[in-house]
């Protein structure tokens, strides 16, 4: 019986993407969602934060061509992108402004992770752009109102530099990642690639008052009979950047996902 729903499932899924995708379309515009949309390649004077990540890494026992292809598809994904002005009240969307990932504009297989399975698919490895976006913003003015993260590890820590937990996923269009700009200044996302790396900045007009840091806690794996957990919190602290002085601290999530890889816990 559980093949057979399996099986049903399955098989309306695509209905269900499409119906999910109408959603937030309609979802947009009956909400009058004001996006980010006008571009200068002019930077703004102050940059509020910088990050990089590594373009070509191993992911586990992946075929390493799919780690090449992922930087063709970064590279199609990123002018969109690269000088985005967000104004205030305004919303930064990645898919408002990248678009649907097909063949047909270039992109091509990547790894994707869906449904608890590490797969294959057409504009794979643009969480990567997602987690760059994610880490700068929590370090910046910016308000997080959309972020998913996937329920499962995948493969082990091969020289992360982030708390676990702390990236985000994508899926065309509603598994976004999003920010707003509660500030009265404009706001501006520089992203860009070099020869090794994926690169990062969140600039401003004026400096903001206040800086973040995101850190976590309670990092620890949990055995549930014959599976394996990892779990921790994230936290953000802001701080008065004249005097230095921590304003407060909030919790941004708890992660408990179902670990994939070998592991001794």
């Amino acid at each position: 019986m559980s093949s057979v729903r399996q099986r049903f499932r399955k098989s309306f899924r695509p209905l269900r993407v499409v119906q999910l995708r109408w959603a937030r379309r309609w979802q947009d515009w009956s909400q009058g969602v004001q996006f980010a949309a006008q571009q200068s390649s002019t930077p703004l004077p102050v940059r509020v934060v910088a990050h990089e990540s590594l373009l070509l890494r191993r992911l586990g026992d992946t075929d390493p061509q799919l780690q090449h292809n992922k930087v063709v598809n970064l590279g199609l994904a990123v002018p969109p992108l690269h000088g985005l002005l967000i104004p205030p009240g305004a919303t930064l969307s990645i898919w408002r402004r990248v678009g649907r990932p097909t063949a047909r504009k270039g992109y091509l297989p990547g790894v994707q992770l869906s449904q608890g399975r590490v797969t294959v698919g057409v504009g794979g490895g643009l969480c990567q752009l997602a987690n760059l976006i994610h880490w700068m913003g929590l370090h910046s003015p910016l308000e997080l109102i959309e972020r998913h993260h996937h329920s499962f590890d995948p493969f082990p820590d091969a020289g992360r530099l982030q708390p676990f937990g702390s990236g985000a996923s994508l899926f065309f269009n509603y598994v976004d990642l999003r920010f707003r700009n509660p500030t009265a200044q404009t706001l501006q996302l520089m992203v860009w690639l070099n020869n090794t790396h994926l690169c990062g900045e969140i600039r401003a007009e004026t400096t903001p008052p206040f800086s973040h840091q995101v850190f976590e806690t309670d990092h620890h794996f949990e055995r549930v009979g014959d599976s394996i957990y990892r779990c921790n919190s994230i936290w953000q602290r802001r701080i008065e950047r004249h005097s230095g002085t921590r304003i407060d601290e909030r919790l941004l999530y708890r992660n408990r996902s179902l670990v994939m890889y070998p592991i001794d816990a």
